[in-house]
């Protein structure tokens, strides 16, 4: 899956720097429900454990060839939040120094279409905290509502404290 400027794909064991170089950041990692990654190694633990699968995807920037973020889906009985069995949470972050250039939006716009015809999924979810509404805005840029419902994620990086805001597809 790819657009003019990203390309998603699976991760590498050879990312592992850059993962490390963009997961260790402070700002980064809290905002998405993860704690800062501490070492290279702990970031090639990440790939290898929790990246493995067949729903995450690095976002991949084609100009330097270098993951600077991750999209996917988690299906149900995987999803942060309560969805249906034929329903999809999808979930992103990108390295700060992409914030704020339509890099997620131009990645989720990428997992969407994945979801709704080739999962075929039933229903499309996501979420964010609530201090974090830039994650909320690119969702709307891609057809999110708001859903007024708001979910604790004890098993997330503060999910027991800060609630996260529910969203969904609107399907035409």
């Amino acid at each position: 899956m790819q657009t003019d400027r990203i390309l998603l794909r699976r991760w590498r064991d050879s990312d592992a720097e850059s993962l490390y170089k963009y997961a260790s950041d402070p700002e980064v990692g809290p905002r998405a429900g993860w704690p800062a990654h501490t070492s290279v190694e702990e970031s090639l633990a990440v790939i290898r454990e929790v990246f493995n699968n067949d729903w995450t995807w690095a976002i991949e920037l084609k100009e330097t060839g270098e993951a600077i973020g991750a999209m996917g889906y988690f299906p149900y009985g995987v999803s942060n939040i309560p969805i249906g069995e034929n329903d999809v949470e999808v979930g992103y972050w990108v390295a700060r120094p992409y914030w704020n250039q339509g890099i997620c939006t131009e990645a989720l716009r990428l997992m969407l279409d994945y979801c709704l015809n080739v999962l075929h999924a039933k229903e499309i979810w996501s979420d964010h905290f609530i201090g974090n509404p830039a994650s909320g805005r690119v969702m709307q840029k891609c057809g999110f509502v708001d859903t007024g419902k708001l979910n604790h994620c004890s098993h997330l990086l503060g999910g027991d404290r800060e609630e996260v805001k529910i969203y969904k597809l609107a399907q035409k």
